[in-house]
């Protein structure tokens, strides 16, 4: 299943603000629960509902949530085709500062790991697939090459736009040519941060004024706070490329060539050549969690491609 981008998205940074700032896709208005975790913080999930006896679990990308509208499209896509959906919202990504000093990131598998065994307690389904995009990609990937006991329900995966390798991905975005998407993130990175330290007594900001690039904050913030010595020891640790050959659940990774946040680590296409579940895609184009496509049916080329693969085996 081949993509090529709509003509006038000629280069790949269009590729990738198009559908971030533009797109807008019509959606039900999601259920929202708020479950507890084991260290007495939240996370909001938002829910679509037919009822199915399948679900798909949907992880967001960086600074993102569950309006975003690649996972609005993808959440759309998937009730189109009968699938129960869960868009659920990072520690302070839902709209409301989360309780605890840590915060999330691109590792987190813990959080992970209390969705699904709530969902599993709820005993609604027969069926459950996750699907991530860029740190949720990473997220998911992680998760699967986890040694963890998982359920025989969890079936399939897909990831797209996956920084699979964090630390040359961060110098990557990091790149004069990318400045518009690192100031972004870090506008909202900060501004998160100063939120917390009203609810967190004793967050020490006096520093962040001085952060200017994405490894500063989590050499900052990121790394200090979730446990990790520092920003290298943060990307070197939680980097699902290393977790990649313990994967045993049939998977897909789609990473566009001309992706620009993407490093060339995040290619191992040698090294997956003869992975026996994992199917790595490398499409020409489709710019970083792009893939559009102007059609009738308002799908996307990732949504698709997402679809055929989780039905391939009914």
């Amino acid at each position: 299943m081949s993509y090529s981008p709509p003509y006038l998205l000629f280069n790949a940074h269009l590729e990738t603000i198009y559908p971030a700032l533009i797109r807008r896709v019509n959606l039900p208005d999601y259920h929202r629960e708020r479950i507890q975790t084991p260290d007495n913080d939240f996370l909001d999930l938002d829910w679509l509902l037919l009822p199915s006896r399948k679900l798909v679990i949907i992880s967001h990308g960086l600074e993102g949530n569950s309006l975003r509208a690649y996972i609005k499209g993808m959440a759309r896509a998937l009730i189109s085709q009968g699938f129960d959906v869960l868009a659920w919202n990072y520690r302070g990504c839902s709209g409301e500062i989360n309780r605890q000093l840590r915060f999330y990131h691109s590792g987190a598998t813990d959080d992970l790991n209390t969705v699904l065994d709530h969902v599993l307690k709820s005993n609604r389904y027969d069926e459950i697939n996750l699907i991530g995009f860029s740190l949720g990609g990473n997220l998911t990937l992680k998760y699967l090459g986890e040694q963890r006991i998982r359920s025989p329900l969890l079936k399939r995966a897909v990831a797209f736009s996956t920084p699979l390798d964090l630390y040359t991905s961060c110098q990557e975005i990091s790149k004069p040519s990318n400045w518009i998407y690192s100031k972004r993130f870090l506008v909202s990175l900060r501004k998160k941060v100063i939120e917390k330290s009203n609810v967190i007594q004793g967050l020490d900001i006096r520093d962040l004024s001085k952060v200017k690039t994405l490894m500063e904050f989590d050499d900052y913030f990121t790394g200090p706070v979730h446990g990790f010595k520092n920003a290298i020891d943060y990307y070197d640790k939680c980097s699902s490329l290393q977790f990649l050959r313990d994967i045993q659940l049939p998977v897909l990774i789609v990473n566009a060539w001309n992706d620009p946040f993407l490093s060339k680590a995040c290619y191992p296409v040698d090294e997956l050549k003869n992975h026996p579940t994992i199917h790595f895609e490398t499409p020409d184009y489709g710019g970083h969690v792009g893939f559009t496509q102007f059609n009738k049916n308002g799908l996307y080329w990732s949504e698709q491609r997402a679809l055929q693969f989780l039905t391939e085996h009914d």
